[in-house]
């Protein structure tokens, strides 16, 4: 977010170049421990022991001894392995004035819903912004669902420190920082003085991220010395999500990845970590396959929600008729059409609509009268999960042999539903049915 110049000195890091291997951490590259027992976080010519989390392949890189971001999309790059209690140096510069970008504490390993940043504790890392509200100088502040109190009462209320005095070097020069964070207690020192901390915080171990968010910004002299853990170990609620192998299908500046026709162009449209459609064009499609995976995707509705005749659904799959015999319908703000085709196959589709039933339903199989009734009360939603119209909603999408399971906003819609004849293995798809939308925050994650 933003900060502000002040002339100082930036403390001398020891030369990586001069470093001898002698220390690994958990599949990172082997790195030499320095006499206070600090670890370099960056071996100067890699991103060994760094992951991309979304974003681009380019949009961070090692280059001429720093990590080089150039702040397009909006992400973040975390490191392999979660950390608890510890001191951390790193300097940065940016190359614009006014430029924007963060180093996150104790971070879950992938987005929050609808957004392309992770829970955690966010040290800003802004230049050239003052406002009453936040500066550029080394504000603390809690985003996603982490808590913190802030060492001063924010004039807003808001949970989120704002620094004692401006002591931050202007684009394009260097600034260092201290992060010191122990049992719940962040402080900060911009260029050599505390400025800035917090307390009460949670989650209190988690991953470390550095975050692009639209300006060229430089890191280096990355080392961690690591602090003695709680004893006992800490409790789960205090620890963030643990990485489980997902990756991202979608990088924020293109359609790479994906099978791009003619006819999608204009019409499937990269916006920065929101990938956009307009309903007019066709379904696309994965160039990768997948046989058993998970699956999660955020998505939202983005035309305007009209009022709608829709059916009702009963819990076994079947249509609500009346006492006539004929079809009952509900009147429905009637947000559109959409779906999530699995394995190349557009039977199975994961439903996205504004029906009562809610998504999540399997259409194919439901209403096709050759399935016996378990196999369609099974496809059939338990739950109506979605979130108001214009909310962001998350898929979590779980394929094993002909299983599926579909976990809605954290509500399990399907659970363990059979899907005969459904294929081993295929690509998966955005659905086209006329209605214009958002994803993002694409993730898959092989089971073998």
């Amino acid at each position: 977010m933003r900060r502000r110049p002040v002339a100082t000195r930036i403390l001398p890091i020891v030369a990586l170049a001069l470093l001898g291997a002698c220390a690994t951490h958990d599949g990172a590259a082997a790195r030499a421990v320095d006499d206070d027992g600090f670890v370099p976080l960056f071996d100067g010519e890699t991103l060994d022991g760094w992951v991309r989390v979304n974003g681009a392949p380019d949009t961070f890189v090692a280059r001429d001894g720093m990590i080089v971001c150039d702040g397009r999309p909006t992400c973040v790059l975390r490191t392999e392995r979660m950390y608890e209690n510890f001191v951390l140096e790193l300097e940065y510069r940016h190359m614009v004035a006014g430029g924007n970008a963060g180093f996150f504490v104790w971070s879950d390993p992938l987005p929050h819903v609808g957004v392309p940043f992770t829970r955690s504790i966010e040290v800003q890392v802004m230049d050239g912004v003052e406002t009453p509200n936040y500066t550029s100088d080394g504000d603390i502040f809690s985003i996603w669902g982490a808590r913190m109190t802030p060492d001063r009462p924010h004039p807003a209320g808001w949970e989120r420190c704002l620094p004692s005095e401006k002591r931050t070097n202007p684009a394009p020069e260097w600034n260092h920082y201290r992060i010191t964070a122990d049992r719940g207690v962040i402080k900060l020192e911009v260029n050599g003085k505390e400025v800035s901390g917090a307390s009460e915080i949670s989650p209190r171990k988690g991953y470390l991220c550095l975050e692009s968010e639209g300006s060229e910004v430089h890191f280096r002299n990355l080392r961690i010395r690591e602090l003695p853990p709680a004893d006992p170990p800490l409790p789960p609620e205090m620890v963030a999500d643990e990485a489980r192998g997902f990756r991202s299908l979608y990088t924020g500046k293109d359609l790479s990845g994906w099978k791009v026709e003619p006819l999608h162009e204009g019409h499937w449209t990269s916006q920065g970590w929101r990938l956009d459609y307009d309903g007019r064009a066709d379904t696309l499609w994965s160039e990768e396959s997948f046989a058993d995976f998970e699956l999660m995707v955020d998505w939202r509705w983005t035309g305007e929600a009209k009022p709608g005749r829709v059916p009702v659904v009963a819990a076994d799959g079947s249509n609500v008729v009346d006492e006539d015999g004929e079809q009952v319908y509900a009147e429905v703000p009637h947000d559109g059409d959409s779906g999530i085709y699995l394995r190349g196959n557009s039977k199975s589709q994961v439903n996205i609509w504004g029906w009562p039933i809610g998504s999540g339903e399997v259409y194919g199989y439901r209403t096709d009268g050759a399935m016996s009734p378990e196999v369609r009360a099974g496809v059939t939603p338990r739950v109506a999960a979605d979130r108001p119209f214009g909310e962001w909603n998350r898929f979590h999408i779980t394929m094993v042999g002909d299983r599926l399971t579909v976990v809605l906003n954290g509500e399990t819609v399907l659970e363990d539903a059979r899907l005969p004849g459904v294929p081993p293995e295929g690509p998966i798809a955005l659905q086209h049915h006329g209605s214009p939308l958002q994803f993002a925050n694409v993730f898959v994650r092989g089971i073998r």
